[in-house]
């Protein structure tokens, strides 16, 4: 039995944020009512086209779930979200700013009739400040929140090449919820959750902000390498191949110098003593790495990275993971079913030995609306009425 088995969750939900959030609830085994707008859906079914004919955003995020389609803003739509709260357990929403309240889907509009039940809101900035209600996308939370000031080359910021700023509200919301589910199963009680994608940004800065404390300089953009440590990071080979590499102490300082670079007099050199030192002086230092790596293939260059027991990984890109030996090996990949044929899948993160994730379809448009809505006490009749209204 997985562990939400039984818990229900409805989902107002668009883009990232909160269906990464409600599809690791499925995993865990909660039902997921997703409702989407009739004709069109969730917005991030049109992102692309790249896995057989559907999006790549949306294929990650939404499997295991069912599709309700309905206008929430018809007159009926009122009646079958409050029959669907009636038995559930928690209601995510990410809408615009204000559009929960103005539905009737605030938690102050609900905890009366609905005690137990568990409201997460997830927005840009928050339930409340200045900013409340602004439009907040992914990018511009990766620069409100810093992110962008240090991350990038010296000469231009970079945005993360994933949606950095939704997964980390996306996760807030999930652990959260996971946290009042426990609570509830104490007390008997719901309550709400504010989740802003600002400050689950402004939380994963921790370190440079720390780094800078008291207005004291913050982390320098250095690419792919690391701001503060050196050497950290991309180093080219003579084949082309770039590897990764990465130093943490004075101990493995001496011995890359002696195993790797066959310098060891490098390791006691007062320009490299220190790590500060090193930092200092990186491009000396990277001309002498470079130096030694140009005569060695990539493979050669992590066999003595390996050897000398330094940390390093190679430079894979999106087909080289597809392949990754470690993830064939501990059979993380599995197949997902969705309207357009099976896909792989990532098994989610852990491995619990007492039972096995969901990894059900990805659903269609409105897939699961008659099934629900009869559920709920409608018959055929009433289904083509509401059809006719465009209600779903």
């Amino acid at each position: 039995m997985r562990p939400l088995e039984g818990i229900t969750v409805v989902t107002l939900e668009h883009a990232i944020a909160a269906p990464f959030c409600t599809r690791q609830l499925a995993d865990l085994g909660a039902r997921v009512i997703k409702v989407e707008r009739p004709g069109v859906g969730d917005f991030a079914r049109a992102y692309d086209t790249r896995v057989n004919g559907l999006a790549s955003h949306f294929v990650w995020t939404n499997r295991s779930k069912e599709s309700l389609t309905l206008d929430v803003k018809h007159p009926e739509a009122e009646i079958i979200l409050h029959k669907l709260l009636e038995t559930a357990d928690v209601l995510v929403q990410n809408l615009a700013p204000g559009a929960a309240e103005r539905l009737g889907l605030s938690y102050d509009a609900l905890k009366e009739h609905y005690p137990r039940l568990i409201v997460c809101d997830i927005s840009g900035y928050g339930a409340d400040g200045p900013y409340r209600d602004k439009k907040a996308y992914d990018l511009l939370i990766q620069s409100e929140s810093g992110f962008l000031s240090i991350t990038g080359t010296s000469d231009d910021p970079a945005k993360a090449g994933c949606s950095i700023a939704d997964i980390s509200a996306g996760m807030y919301a999930y652990s959260n919820i996971l946290a009042a589910l426990i609570q509830r199963g104490k007390t008997g009680q719901g309550c709400n959750i504010d989740v802003s994608m600002l400050e689950s940004m402004v939380e994963w800065m921790g370190y440079p902000l720390y780094y800078a404390y008291d207005g004291a300089a913050p982390p320098p953009r250095a690419g792919a390498s690391h701001a503060t440590i050196y050497p950290y990071g991309p180093f080219p080979a003579g084949d082309g191949k770039t590897v990764m590499l990465g130093l943490q102490n004075e101990r493995e300082w001496a011995v890359f110098c002696s195993k790797v670079l066959q310098q060891p007099q490098l390791a006691t050199d007062a320009r490299f003593a220190t790590n500060s030192a090193r930092s200092a002086a990186r491009d000396e230092l990277r001309a002498i790495i470079v130096d030694v790596f140009s005569t060695l293939s990539g493979e050669q260059v992590i066999a003595r990275l390996d050897d000398a027991q330094i940390a390093n990984a190679q430079l894979n890109d999106m087909h080289d993971v597809w392949q990754h030996p470690q993830l064939k090996a501990r059979k993380r990949w599995v197949d997902v079913a969705t309207p357009n044929g099976v896909v792989p899948a990532l098994l989610p993160p852990g491995i619990p030995d007492s039972y096995s994730s969901r990894m059900d379809a990805v659903p269609a448009l409105g897939q699961h609306t008659d099934a629900i809505l009869k559920e709920l006490g409608y018959n055929d009749k009433a289904l083509a009425e509401l059809r006719e209204g465009r209600a779903i």
